[in-house]
């Protein structure tokens, strides 16, 4: 609700819906599993009530996403139902729900401990851009044409790796073994995460497995006004 760029973002109207709503239906749409909305304030949890879903409280203080995800989820399932947890972000109401199923994918494999999703950059701007983190990925001999995975070995601000060849476009949706997202919280911040204000690089140094699957549309987030005002243009 604090967001420096749009106040109050997570209940900003979309339709005549809360845009929170929103991502919690495209979670719905994506039929992998229980969706929970992680709250902060009472006004978040009330608006999903309300629109029939579920909500669970969160301490306002905790650190980062992923310890309000592991603080959520102890709540709601204390008998540890659950193995596999997505964090999806409440600012993407135009998401394509397909996409969770392709961060749930890897998971088939048993030594995945995290999960990811990159697109190939095909905008040139975005190459410098350090806003845009870049996903250093091993893809093995043959570039992905879609949907394939491979294991993620860094990910940067920079413009990397060198040489020719597609870089990719990180795609901060994430896929935990529950055991992993609870030794992860339990970590504290690492070097390059502080370097590099990324902090899934606390994951790759403590030697966890993350795998990163390509897919071909990169989901619109809502960070601006001008941005709220292109997703009721696409919502509409």
């Amino acid at each position: 609700m604090a967001s420096t760029r749009l106040p109050n973002k997570p209940l900003a109207d979309i339709g005549g819906d809360p845009m929170i709503v929103h991502v919690w239906r495209r979670g719905i749409e994506a039929e992998v599993g229980r969706v929970v909305v992680a709250a902060a304030e009472p006004e978040i949890a009330d608006a999903i009530i309300n629109a029939g879903g579920e909500a669970v409280l969160t301490d306002p203080d905790l650190p980062s996403g992923s310890d309000r995800i592991f603080q959520a989820l102890e709540k709601v399932d204390p008998d540890h139902q659950h193995n596999l947890i997505v964090n999806l972000q409440g600012d993407l109401p135009a998401l394509d729900p397909g996409l969770l199923t392709h961060v749930l994918a890897p998971f088939q494999n048993p030594a995945v401990d995290m999960t990811t999703l990159v697109a190939e950059i095909t905008d040139e701007a975005e190459t410098t851009n350090p806003n845009v983190v870049k996903a250093i990925v091993s893809f093995g001999e043959t570039q992905p044409g879609g949907n394939e995975s491979g294991r993620a070995l860094y990910f940067t601000r920079a413009t990397a790796p060198t040489g020719p060849g597609p870089l990719y476009h990180h795609i901060g949706i994430y896929g935990f073994r529950r055991a992993a997202l609870a030794k992860f919280v339990e970590l504290p911040p690492s070097p390059l995460e502080i370097r590099e204000r990324l902090e899934q690089l606390r994951a790759l140094e403590a030697g966890f497995r993350i795998e990163a699957t390509c897919v071909t549309t990169v989901p619109f987030g809502v960070d601006t006004q001008e941005d709220l005002e292109r997703a009721r243009a696409l919502l509409k």
